[in-house]
């Protein structure tokens, strides 16, 4: 994944644009190569450039080398760029002059503009990235970002839309399953209902993910730390991923993607190319959409209408953490909603 900064400006009214300096471009899967023609400083907020070569290799360093998780990768990108147009703004210069009541007086103007935990996920890219110079002699210290504290942010109910147990078995049954991508859409949503997967969990599976083991069929999920978490298909989702690979052809293809783009003249037969997390929500918003759903549905929908719907049918909590691959049975609290329904009854008790 490469990292490429440029500056993009913002349209306005009548054709006027906002200043630039303000966005930063993170460009996948090209890698990023620094020939000895180009300047490097292209490549680096100007601050960095300024303060020479070696502040400019670490600063890649920070995004290629220390952070593996490419979704992490992009976000603390877009957080660093901005932050660095700011002081180019403010005209703090050099590198070496960045305090603490800079990072302070950036988090008070982030905190005008966005919500809490993008206040937060900025702060601590800042935080990472100056000890990461630090501890390459680029920066003298202390880190400016330490002492800054983050505006509070509790969290004691998830916002992610759910679905109840109706509306995903109307979602799924609405599915034109003549074509193989009536297929192959069915599948991926019942597997994120039924395994509480994450969706690039799901995605990243290969047919060799989907395997016999005694008398069941299991699902090797690949989750974000590196981590693989095994668990038995239920019956339906079994017959869904059969149906699938049937008509597909894909059963023999282990090392290949379980679920593919669409390729060919039409785009009505499945390429070799892996699903995107983009590719699934434009999927699922668009079955949604032709199911009658008003509900505003992303992927993560299934993860917590799957817990709820366990939970509602007696599954306890302690499996559904292990289900769901959580860290903390907190974070499995966080998708349980059965509460929603409680809340519904008793205000359609009040009866004038």
């Amino acid at each position: 994944m490469g990292i490429k900064f440029e500056e993009l400006t913002e349209a306005v009214g009548n054709g006027q644009s906002a200043e630039p300096g303000q966005a930063l471009a993170v460009v996948a899967p090209e890698p990023i190569i620094i020939p000895a023609a180009r300047p490097i400083g292209q490549r680096v907020p100007r601050l960095i450039a300024d303060a020479g070569d070696n502040a400019s290799l670490r600063f890649l360093d920070f995004f290629t080398a220390n952070i593996r998780n490419p979704n992490t990768r992009a976000a603390y990108a877009v957080a660093v760029r901005a932050f660095f147009a700011w002081l180019d703004a403010k005209h703090v210069a050099p590198l070496a002059s960045v305090r603490t009541h800079h990072v302070s007086a950036y988090v008070e103007v982030l905190g005008r503009r966005y919500r809490a935990p993008t206040v937060k996920q900025h702060l601590a890219a800042i935080r990472m990235l100056f000890d990461w110079l630090i501890v390459g002699q680029i920066f003298a210290g202390p880190n400016p970002a330490a002492a800054v504290r983050g505006p509070k942010h509790v969290v004691k109910k998830g916002k992610t839309p759910v679905l109840d147990g109706d509306e995903a078995k109307k979602l799924l049954d609405s599915i034109d399953t003549s074509t193989v991508v009536g297929l192959r859409d069915r599948a991926l949503i019942a597997l994120l209902v039924y395994t509480f997967a994450r969706v690039s969990a799901a995605l990243h599976m290969n047919v060799e993910d989907y395997y016999p083991q005694g008398k069941r069929w299991w699902l090797r999920l690949h989750e974000k730390g590196g981590k693989q978490h095994e668990m038995p298909a239920h019956h339906l989702l079994e017959h869904y991923l059969d149906a699938y690979l049937t008509a597909a052809g894909i059963g023999s293809e282990k090392a290949s993607p379980l679920f593919r783009t669409l390729g060919g003249r039409g785009r009505k037969t499945l390429s070799v190319a892996r699903m995107a997390r983009q590719d699934a929500r434009r999927m699922i918003v668009r079955r949604a959409l032709a199911a009658g759903i008003m509900t505003r549905l992303g992927c993560h929908t299934f993860r917590a209408t799957g817990i709820t719907v366990y939970l509602l049918n007696g599954g306890l909590l302690e499996y559904a953490q292990q289900m769901a691959a959580h860290e903390s049975a907190r974070t499995t609290k966080l998708y349980d909603r059965r509460n929603d329904q409680v809340t519904l009854d008793q205000v359609e008790r009040i009866v004038l």
